[in-house]
């Protein structure tokens, strides 16, 4: 008696989903196998600009912004044109995440402030409204 005689048969359902994953796993080689890359050709990564603070991180924002429209401006645009654009994303991604990471909670802070100054405490709406303009006045250019 063979060895392959004492296996238990997988159910329909786990067939399938093996199958399914078989499948999806070729899929992804082929994909993988269908985009040009030349053997000397390697992308580049950049040092970011630093955002060490919210407004290092809004100003980062605001110069890399100008700088990237100035590149999209150009006709045609050149693959040299593109690697600058590419450049210029690394300071940009740091400089969004600071924002975010800063003023994620500006929503909650201004609520904050909404809901003080519905009550009758003018120290609570005093400290509230000064957490909240903090973060806010950044963004006041």
């Amino acid at each position: 008696m063979s060895a392959f005689m004492n296996v238990t048969p997988l159910s329909k359902d786990k067939t399938m989903t093996n199958t399914l994953k078989i499948l999806a796993t070729g899929v992804a080689i082929l994909i993988g196998g269908l985009v040009p890359v030349k053997a000397d050709e390697t992308v580049s990564h950049y040092a970011p600009e630093q955002s060490e603070t919210l407004q290092q991180a809004v100003e980062n924002f605001v110069s890399y912004n100008r700088k990237l429209a100035t590149v999209l401006e150009r006709d045609p645009m050149t693959t040299a044109d593109m690697e600058e654009v590419h450049e210029y994303t690394y300071t940009l991604e740091i400089a969004l995440a600071r924002i975010n990471a800063e003023l994620g909670a500006l929503p909650e802070a201004l609520e904050r402030v909404h809901e003080t100054s519905e009550g009758d405490d003018p120290a609570a709406l005093r400290a509230s409204s000064m957490a909240y303009l903090k973060a806010a006045r950044t963004l006041d250019r």
